[in-house]
């Protein structure tokens, strides 16, 4: 008797991922690649972060975000900015997001019309002591409003070698079969980094590090719980990341729903940066077509 073919839920069929990737992904919600993406591109990523820390470069629209504890402390450049986010009209950094290496692997979980919606080059320095360096356990849907959610994948490089003890990432594998959960800032002694928002009572459950070497590529679903500790190291662990959305998602209300509480954060940020854009709005600002043809419905309202 022949055995039955699998169902495939989290993927698409397509000839870049095997049958044992892909049931693999559906098992866990997570796929790691190995040395993926060229060392010195990686190192052209980095120095263009550098520039930016040290403002040799305009910032544009980019957001480059400060470690609560080390802005303390008078920390600055590559000490001081723990992330950049929104680089998708940053000419060097987007190249992450239109890499064709990428985007062949992207098609799997997407389809063919891909938009990159949320970009980020995360510097986790060597924590102060105080733990902010670490991220809770949180699950990416939380951020954004629209769906399905299937069709949503992170690619996430590591720009170094990245262990355990730099805080690599750690996942809870089979969580992405859940739900959307309740976030909130995590009640930590020594505060949070803004919008750290996090998931509660999974703090006993068991945990997979992923330990990555430099060039290493993470594909993760968003409803995948995930999260990193704090860098006990003197260096400094950083990635790069896209997550990336099929072109005809659906945007959803999210009023009277677990969001609104991130979407009123991000409406209060974005008017204090002189941007009138409710929750819908902002993310369509941050989106940028990668690949294939773009939904006139995404940037209808625009």
């Amino acid at each position: 008797m022949e055995e039955p073919e699998p169902v495939f839920n989290y993927t698409l069929d397509n000839s870049k991922l095997s049958r044992e990737q892909r049931e693999f992904y559906e098992k866990n919600g997570f796929l790691v690649i190995k040395q993926l993406i060229d060392e010195s591109f990686l190192d052209k990523c980095k120095q263009r972060f550098l520039d930016l820390c040290e403002k040799k470069v305009p910032w544009g629209s980019l957001t480059m975000m400060k470690d609560i504890s080390l802005s303390k402390k008078g920390a600055v450049g590559e000490h001081l900015y723990y992330k950049v986010q929104d680089f998708v009209y940053d000419s060097v950094l987007f190249e992450y997001c239109r890499h064709p290496t990428i985007l062949d692997y992207i098609e799997c979980f997407t389809g063919p019309d891909i938009m990159a919606i949320h970009t980020m080059l995360i510097n986790k320095p060597p924590d102060s002591g105080s733990l902010t360096s670490r991220h809770p356990l949180h699950q990416d849907l939380h951020y954004f409003p629209f769906r399905p959610a299937n069709r949503i994948v992170c690619a996430w490089t590591a720009m170094e070698d990245i262990t355990p003890e730099n805080g690599c990432l750690v996942v809870l594998p089979g969580s992405h079969k859940g739900e959307l959960l309740q976030h909130d800032y995590p009640e930590w002694e020594n505060g949070v980094n803004k919008m750290y928002h996090g998931v509660r009572g999974f703090d006993d459950h068991p945990i997979m590090e992923l330990s990555m070497t430099k060039g290493d590529t993470v594909f993760f679903h968003p409803i995948l719980i995930h999260g990193s500790g704090p860098n006990r190291t003197q260096g400094f662990r950083k990635a790069i990341s896209c997550h990336y959305s099929c072109a005809e998602m659906e945007f959803i209300d999210i009023q009277g729903t677990s969001q609104e509480n991130i979407a009123k954060e991000i409406e209060e940020v974005t008017k204090r940066r002189g941007l009138e854009l409710n929750f819908q709005d902002f993310w369509k600002f941050r989106s940028r077509l990668v690949r294939g043809q773009q939904a006139v419905k995404w940037f209808s309202s625009l």
